[in-house]
């Protein structure tokens, strides 16, 4: 009697598949690299130089993933987006101590390979990668089948910035008397899909039949490095926040020094047709606060004098506007008023 004979491709995972998608990366990064001197894709680890323009550089990381937004890709059975959405979730964060995205990689697991799949979420990481000025120079695929079930996969992100150490956004930058802005989002961006995924599910709602949420819940997350940048190159800019999980509170506070509030007026905030969608589900405003950032995608902290010169920066959709101001006290936030849903 024979002995069956064990194979890593018997136990579900396919090397060679593996292998054909690194060289689609690798041709697809070449066509991107421009005058970069490193191929860094299929290497054990990745190469790139330091700007010599920089007389102190200070190295910045930052690491996320997009959350249960796959999900919503598995559904639609849609991948050109959540890519985008990956680079976004780290570059965006990167921006927050004034650092330039330099480089980017990304580990993508999954129960089998489905290089039609990769590939289409590879090239939202190199669009995203394109919008942001960063460099894709590497990354990981596991194949785990038993990990995840049929169809299933996880997508993180890894983002390496440069800031010069007289450019780094200290709290100390920011005063009293600062205006905080909100730049609008694009939409949900990658946070509380959970709470939006538990709506449709209890609400028994079909999103392959719904156009409007077709479109919203994979809309990805604005990117915005171009213009933060820029008002940091101008010396426009004391301070500023991503608005992630945790909402405006739990984020504009990791940036506000002891001693002074940011006094936030609710009222101000111009929120988006997907949060009204959202609200009507019972959905306590505080929980929408806290869950979502309701509208506003990325806060920033500047001098009143400069507000003029900080909005010629930005698109009329993604145009900055005054939401609050830096007051004396304690606890970092004060939330008045309350969003208009209607």
């Amino acid at each position: 009697m024979k002995k069956e004979k064990f194979t890593y491709e018997k136990s579900g995972v396919n090397i060679n598949a593996a292998d054909n998608f690194v060289k689609f990366i690798s041709s697809i990064s070449s066509n991107n690299k421009g005058k970069k001197k490193f191929n860094n894709i299929g290497g054990f680890g990745s190469i790139s130089n330091i700007p010599k323009s920089l007389k102190s550089p200070k190295i910045v990381a930052c690491t996320d993933g997009v959350g249960t937004k796959v999900e919503i890709a598995n559904v639609l059975n849609k991948y050109d987006t959540i890519g985008i959405d990956l680079v976004a979730m780290s570059v965006n964060d990167l921006i927050v101590q004034g650092a330039k995205p330099l480089l980017f990689l990304d580990y993508i697991s999954i129960n089998k390979i489905d290089l039609k799949k990769l590939k289409s979420i590879l090239k939202g990481i190199i669009k995203g990668c394109k919008i942001s000025n960063c460099e894709l120079v590497g990354g990981e695929t596991a194949e785990m089948p038993g990990t995840y079930e049929k169809g299933k996969f996880d997508i993180a992100g890894f983002a390496v910035g440069l800031v010069d150490e007289k450019k780094i956004l200290h709290t100390k930058k920011i005063k009293k008397n600062n205006l905080v802005l909100a730049i609008p989002s694009s939409g949900v961006h990658s946070n509380g899909y959970s709470l939006v995924r538990q709506v449709l599910k209890k609400e028994k709602i079909n999103l392959k039949n719904n156009s409007f949420l077709k479109k919203e819940l994979l809309r990805p997350t604005k990117i915005y490095v171009k213009e933060v940048l820029s008002l940091i190159q101008n010396n426009l800019l004391n301070g500023c926040a991503n608005i992630t999980g945790g909402g405006l509170v739990d984020n504009i506070k990791r940036v506000i020094p002891d001693g002074l509030i940011a006094d936030i007026d609710l009222n101000k905030v111009k929120t988006k047709k997907i949060f009204k969608w959202l609200k009507q589900y019972n959905i306590e405003d505080k929980e929408m606060l806290k869950t979502f950032n309701c509208g506003v995608g990325f806060c920033l902290i500047v001098n009143p004098n400069n507000l003029s010169k900080v909005t010629k920066f930005f698109t009329k959709e993604f145009k900055p506007y005054v939401i609050g101001k830096i007051i004396p006290g304690k606890n970092k936030v004060k939330l008045n008023g309350k969003i208009d849903w209607s």
